[in-house]
Formats: structure tokens, sequence, C-alpha cells
């Protein structure tokens, strides 16, 4: 680069182009010509030409006596021969937002200005685990959750009784302040968060004493949640207005509620379908009978236990691990109407316990049935019938 180089052909664009297009020209440059990734011995000297060029064009006054052809002999390019204009590295300097933004992609205006003290508060998680029966037929629970809520002593205005916030005499009122340092290419503005009023343009001249200016505290509190019928682990019940209250005594945020069912320690639960065990003896398996089978109904204290149980039909010669299914006994649908399946899994018990008698009369079935001395056949494994009955003596 020379030194009397045009500042568009260093920026690489046209005497017409717009402001936003000679600041996506700058960003491309520093994201190359930047001393502290360019490796060239003259990276300082040519990226410095490249701020010369984006200060002047940046600034319509500035780009406008530059295109009338007035020059500064000045090294740092700053036409300071231009009386009252001041100069480019002098009072002016290059302000060090911008560069940043360029070389991270971050537009240098973002976040400028005073931050609001009054913003919404944070969406707030609780995990609350239920029994199978109140995630099944629904319930109210208590619950209680540490959250943000209102200062209760100044009402979320964050000052101790008449006190209300006042500009900020530091960044007057602006939220910011900005220090020039000087640098190898000339002076460097870079612009902060007010440390006097943490960026919020104003200053509370006598905080309250309950929650030091913030509008709100940090409390245990209790709220009742409707649970409805059907719900399972992993739904979630989103409650309105019911998270953290903002600082400055914002809204709040809103309060999601985690559902987690636990084990059943009869029932097991797939979807909106119940399956259960029922434990039957031989002599019943092997003539048939009809048993009374305890549904999850029965567990609920509002039920009549006539309507609590269901009657199950066992053919003649039912085998252990038949599964029989009825209709309308499982879970309550969350969406839409009607109930699960209940699956009740047969289990055949073999007696252990027998006196002479019983054993006698299991002697004379044997020689009736020719069965003294059988001979065991193996089946084909049936992953079905063995995997419930696995289930069954693990439960």
């Amino acid at each position: 680069m020379t030194q009397d180089q045009d500042y568009y052909e260093i920026l690489e664009v046209s005497r017409d182009a717009t402001a936003e297009e000679i600041k996506k020209a700058y960003r491309r440059k520093a994201r190359t010509m930047h001393p502290d990734v360019a490796t060239e011995p003259d990276a300082a000297e040519r990226f410095k030409k490249v701020a010369q060029a984006y200060e002047t064009l940046r600034d319509p006054q500035k780009r406008q006596m530059y295109d009338m052809g007035v020059r500064s002999g000045a090294g740092a390019g700053g036409m300071g021969g231009m009386g009252g204009m001041g100069g480019f590295s002098g009072a002016q300097g290059f302000d060090f937002t911008d560069l940043m933004g360029a070389m991270f992609g971050q537009n240098g205006a973002n976040g400028r200005g005073p931050r609001p003290r009054v913003r919404r508060g944070q969406d707030a998680l609780v995990r609350v685990e239920l029994d199978l029966v109140d995630a099944a037929f629904g319930a109210t629970k208590p619950i209680k959750i540490d959250t943000a809520v209102l200062c209760p002593r100044c009402n979320g205005q964050g000052g101790e009784g008449e006190s209300k916030p006042e500009p900020c005499q530091t960044c007057r009122g602006q939220g910011e302040v900005t220090s020039v340092q000087r640098s190898f290419i000339g002076d460097i503005r870079t612009t902060q968060a007010c440390p006097a009023c943490d960026g919020y343009g104003t200053i509370i001249p006598e905080k309250c004493t309950e929650c030091s200016g913030a509008g709100r505290i940090r409390s245990n509190r209790t709220i009742n949640v409707k649970i409805p019928a059907g719900v399972d682990t992993g739904n979630r019940i989103h409650l309105e207005s019911q998270g953290e209250v903002g600082p400055g005594g914002g809204p709040a945020g809103d309060l999601y509620v985690e559902l987690v069912v636990a084990p059943h320690e009869v029932f097991k639960r797939e979807g909106d379908d119940l399956d259960v065990v029922a434990k039957i003896p031989m002599t019943a398996a092997a003539l048939g009978t009809e048993v009374p089978v305890a549904t999850l109904d029965a567990e609920r204290d509002e039920v009549d236990p006539e309507d609590a149980s269901v009657t199950v039909t066992v053919p003649a010669g039912t085998q252990s691990g038949t599964r029989i299914v009825l209709e309308g006994w499982g879970v309550p649908k969350l969406r839409g109407t009607g109930r699960g399946k209940l699956g009740v899994t047969l289990l055949v018990q073999t007696p252990t316990k027998l006196d002479e008698g019983q054993k006698e009369a299991l002697r004379m079935l044997a020689e009736m049935r020719d069965e003294t001395h059988p001979e065991v056949a193996v089946q084909k494994h049936h992953r079905g019938v063995f995997g419930r009955l696995r289930d069954a003596f693990t439960n």
C-alpha cells in the first residue's frame, strides 16, 4: 500500500458504497489483516491504513471532505490541518468496539445505552415424583419451590422508603463509559458498562435493606399443582407467571413442572396399558375357574371396593404364562377419552407342602394319566411366555 493510496481501494469498495457496505468491507479486512492475526512484517502498517480508511469513510462529514479532495499530510491520516475537524488519530480516536465486532462478527453498537432496571424473570423448572395412582387418575399436589419473589419491603422498587432511582452522574444516564488508550494505530476507544451504576444509567441513593436494591429476594413457597389424569414420566405442566420474579420487580417467568412416575410394586405400566401377574392354584388352572383380580382402581380412596376388581375367566388347562387382556381397565388416556388395557398374566403355582392323602391322590392321578415316568419334550423357546414369567418372578 502506498502512502497516497485511495481509501476506497484500500477497503475494496466503490465510491458510492453505502455505510453498511463500508462496515462489512472493513470487517472482512480486519479478520485477516489485524496484527494479532496476520504474520507479515508490515501487518501493523497495513492494518493502520485500513483503520484510517474506515475511520474516514464511516463518518459522513469526513467522507464528504475526503471526496472533495481535502487531504492531510499527517502520517496518521488524521486531517489534522482542518482546524476544528480535530483528526482521526487525535481527539476522535479509533473505536475498539467496532474492531471487536469486526473480528468476532458482533455488532459494535449492540447493547449500547443503559440497560433496563426492570426485566422479566427467568423460567423455572422443578421435578416432582408421583406414584402410579396419582399419575393415572390425577391429583392436586402441593409443591415447594425455591425462586426469586417480589421484595415485600420495597414492593420491587429497590429503594428504601421514598428513595427513587436518579440519573448516574458518572455516565450521565448513558449506562456506559468510554476510555481512550494510545497505541501504534492511534488512540483506541473502548466502551464498557458504567461501574458506578452497573450499566443502568440510574442510581438508587438509598437501597432497600431487604433486597439491596434488586427488587426481589429468594424465598421458599408452596403452590398447589393440578395433575391431570394419564400423565407419564417426562410430561411437563406449564404454569404461567409462576417462575422467577424479574430484576427490579419485573414480571415473573413461567414455571415448568416435570413429572417422574415411580415404579409400582404390583402393576407395570406400558403407555396407557397396565400389566399384573395373578397367581392361581394348579388345580384351578387344570379345571378352569373364575378369579377376582384387583385393579389399580382399588388404591383410590373414593372407589367402592366392589368396583375395584374385575373377574377373570380362567379356561380349563391354562398354562403358566397365559396372558388375558381386559379392555378399559388400564390408565385413562391423557389426550382423548377412554382407558388403556389391563393385561393379566397367570402364574400357575405348584403345591410344595402336601399331606399323605394329597400325595396319594396325585399319585393316582399320575397313574391314570400314565405320567408316573413322563418323558420330557423340549420345546422351542417362546420369548413372550418366558419373558412374562421372568418378569413375574423378579417382581
